[in-house]
């Protein structure tokens, strides 16, 4: 996230949240931190602030009504009557431990933050900071003793990992807020009590989302639909990987019918990748548009997920960019090896 060195942290507190399904206790600091030391306060917001993707945003939901869902309560009390902070940052550290009964969630501290200055294009914002650290990190601490030195072992937590966080902006609180989150310990989504238990958030309908949420739908049903339903060879994967991702770079705005005609080119092929679309917004609960502008910060994000590898058992390993009309598959009668030929014009 940019802009995080303007940021000005106004409070702090630090919460104890443990598993209740485990018998671990919910611990409830008395006083915020103590805020002295301008480094400790500079490291303090690159942990907070650091990972967070400002195009990823999300809103508050709630099944029958926003003002029944918790944390965003909290968060307006919070916001129109700071001298509350201490009082509000307990319940939601409450909430949180009311929902922490899932055998994967770790106990950890929760930190409850209020912020000034925070800049999001350009507006100047107020914020309201959750965050969550669950894991630990030995570091070894080197001391005099006497003439000489000695070493200890201490925990800690890495300032460049952060967890988990929700950043809540003072910005559109009739549709929820606009809300800036992470998990980045629940990357499988085993235990998706962060994002939709405790927080109740949604992805905001925008540019970015549909282009990251239309990325991934074709990953996945290039790499698991495709191959399952249709006899093609990895080359052909990554072949169709490649054509997709190209499609999203090249193009301003996504169609799904010239997507359909261009990139995938097969009818039998595209009946089968509408019907894996289906079956993906059911499966998330969400509805894809067919029609949107590209945004090239989800591209971006979304390349380094989309591999051009072909591994030949353990010998051999091809990228490949583009141009499968370049390459030819075989299998060798004398040897029963199977082969690639590749043509090319020169050598670099």
């Amino acid at each position: 996230m940019t802009g995080t060195d303007r940021a000005i942290i106004e409070k702090v507190i630090v919460h104890k949240v443990g598993n209740p399904s485990r018998g671990e206790e919910l611990k409830l600091s008395q006083n915020p931190l103590t805020l002295n030391d301008d480094l400790v306060k500079s490291m303090l917001s690159k942990y907070f602030l650091g990972a967070f993707n400002e195009n990823d945003r999300y809103h508050f939901t709630h099944l029958n009504d926003i003002e029944l869902n918790e944390v965003y309560n909290y968060a307006t009390h919070i916001f129109e009557k700071p001298d509350d902070f201490l009082a509000y940052s307990a319940l939601i550290a409450q909430f949180l431990y009311s929902k922490s009964t899932h055998v994967k969630v770790k106990e950890g501290e929760l930190y409850v933050a209020l912020f000034d200055k925070i800049w999001i294009e350009e507006d100047e914002l107020q914020a309201i900071g959750i965050f969550k650290s669950e894991s630990k990190e030995t570091f070894l601490k080197v001391f005099p003793h006497g003439t000489s030195y000695e070493v200890v072992q201490e925990e800690g937590v890495n300032i460049n990992k952060l967890d988990k966080g929700c950043l809540i902006l003072r910005k559109e609180k009739e549709n929820g807020y606009v809300c800036l989150a992470l998990d980045a310990t629940n990357k499988n989504n085993e235990a998706q009590y962060w994002i939709k238990d405790f927080l109740q958030l949604e992805s905001i309908v925008d540019s970015y989302h549909s282009t990251d949420d239309y990325l991934t739908l074709c990953k996945q049903f290039i790499t698991e639909e495709f191959p399952s339903k249709f006899e093609v060879s990895k080359s052909d994967q990554i072949d169709l990987m490649n054509r997709s991702m190209e499609y999203f770079k090249t193009e301003e705005k996504f169609n799904i019918e010239q997507f359909a005609e261009n990139v995938i080119n097969h009818e039998d092929v595209i009946d089968s990748f509408k019907d894996f679309k289906s079956r993906y917004e059911s499966s998330k609960d969400i509805a894809l548009e067919d029609d949107f502008d590209i945004h090239l910060s989800a591209v971006k994000k979304q390349n380094k997920n989309f591999k051009s590898v072909l591994k030949l058992d353990n010998n051999f390993i091809i990228n490949i960019h583009s141009r499968r009309d370049l390459m030819e598959k075989g299998i060798d009668e004398a040897t029963g090896h199977q082969y690639y030929k590749f043509y090319y014009d020169e050598e670099k």
